[in-house]
């Protein structure tokens, strides 16, 4: 099935991998909470419930710092909302303060470690336009 909108993960590539999936949560947890992106609930046959899913594939690309700057900069100037992880956010504890680093630097200062952006599949194409795909 071929969706309208996409969303997409592009992930430092030399992280190491904790590191990686531990990104790639974050970002698609932010992604699922301000988009609505997220399926209904499921039952097995049993009766038991489990948590809804995002209900499209999550494309994660893989990318040089210079790749995920490349990235934003492509996002912001198409006026996409995007999720971000930063490197100073590796050593901070809690929510507020990861805001709190990222609201202590200018946006060319940030020091991206990941990226997740959902929209119109077309821009999203654009925006991911070539990076190495990963999964």
């Amino acid at each position: 099935m071929l969706y309208a909108t996409k969303t997409a993960l592009v992930i430092l590539d030399d992280l190491l991998p904790w590191q990686k999936v531990n990104i790639a949560a974050f970002l698609a947890g932010g992604l699922a909470a301000r988009h609505e992106i997220i399926g209904e609930p499921y039952r097995d046959g049993d009766g038991n419930a489990y948590a809804a899913l995002i209900r499209e594939p999550v494309f994660i690309y893989g990318a040089d710092a210079a790749g995920l700057k490349r990235t934003h900069g492509r996002a912001l100037s198409r006026s996409l909302e995007i999720a971000i992880y930063i490197r100073e956010m590796f050593a901070t504890s809690h929510d507020a303060a990861n805001r709190e680093a990222v609201a202590a630097l200018p946006a060319d200062a940030l020091d991206f470690v990941g990226i997740g952006l959902h929209g119109e599949r077309k821009i999203i194409d654009k925006v991911t336009s070539g990076l190495k795909f990963m999964g």
